[in-house]
């Protein structure tokens, strides 16, 4: 499978690390509290993070009891930042890309994902190694950018909007044909895989998983108000899925 490392890049990586420091960003404001609450009771477990980047949510487990934490990313500077500001004793850091996953000769009570399959060229196989990866009962709890907002090729606008900028609905291109998909975002050419929601799920049930939830994103009706220019288009188009699975 092709890997990708977008966030060793200079540019990427700075305006990345210059968004997450801005208190209201989609990760903490939607996608993090989303994923948190979908979590399992994670005292005493070894727990995968899986594409972990700074290690914000590697420290978030780390200090909801887990025995141990492993995270794993591509990323060189992403690993560097989170063993600077994201230590603990019973947390480590690899790199390492998802598609290297059986390189690891161990099993995890909870794996994690936070939007990272994205860049994961074959989905299908990357669940049954995943699985393989987790004890009997264990579960995996992972978000993903949603199929309808990966239905984008930067050819158009995401939204039909009004004389006056505002979003009247989502506009869908192409959801039907899977694959890579590549529009800028900060540098040329920033690549996702698009595939169908049915996709997803198939993936997950072929390797054997059983789905126990699914969320897509919401937020507090005031916080989409009061952050309208940020937030406005979450009513129409949902920027990421959410699914725990158990083995």
């Amino acid at each position: 499978m092709a890997k990708q490392n977008i966030y060793d890049n200079d540019t990427f990586f700075d305006n990345f690390k210059n968004l997450r420091s801005n208190e209201i960003n989609f990760n903490d404001v939607i996608e993090s509290p989303i994923i948190t609450a979908m979590l399992p009771d994670l005292k005493g477990k070894k727990v995968l993070d899986i594409g972990c980047g700074m290690g914000q949510h590697a420290m978030q487990y780390s200090l909801a009891g887990a025995a141990s934490v492993l995270g794993i990313d591509i990323s060189e500077k992403m690993i560097s930042y989170a063993r600077e500001k994201n230590y603990s004793a019973n947390i480590s850091y690899l790199v390492m890309a998802f598609e290297d996953l059986d390189r690891l000769d161990e099993k995890f009570d909870v794996i994690t994902s936070s939007l990272a399959l994205d860049y994961v060229e074959d989905f299908g196989a990357l669940m049954k190694q995943i699985r393989s990866m987790l004890n009997d009962g264990g579960q995996f709890v992972f978000s993903m950018s949603h199929p309808i907002a990966t239905a984008y090729d930067g050819q158009y606008d995401r939204y039909t909007r009004t004389k006056d900028g505002v979003r009247l609905y989502a506009n869908l291109h192409n959801y039907g044909i899977e694959g890579l998909r590549k529009f800028r975002w900060v540098v040329d050419e920033y690549e996702v895989y698009h595939r169908t929601f049915a996709t997803l799920v198939n993936g997950m049930a072929s390797a054997g998983f059983v789905i126990e939830e699914c969320q897509e994103s919401h937020l507090p009706e005031e916080i989409r108000i009061k952050y309208q220019d940020k937030f406005g288009g979450v009513i129409h188009q949902p920027d990421f899925i959410f699914f725990r699975c158990r083995k």
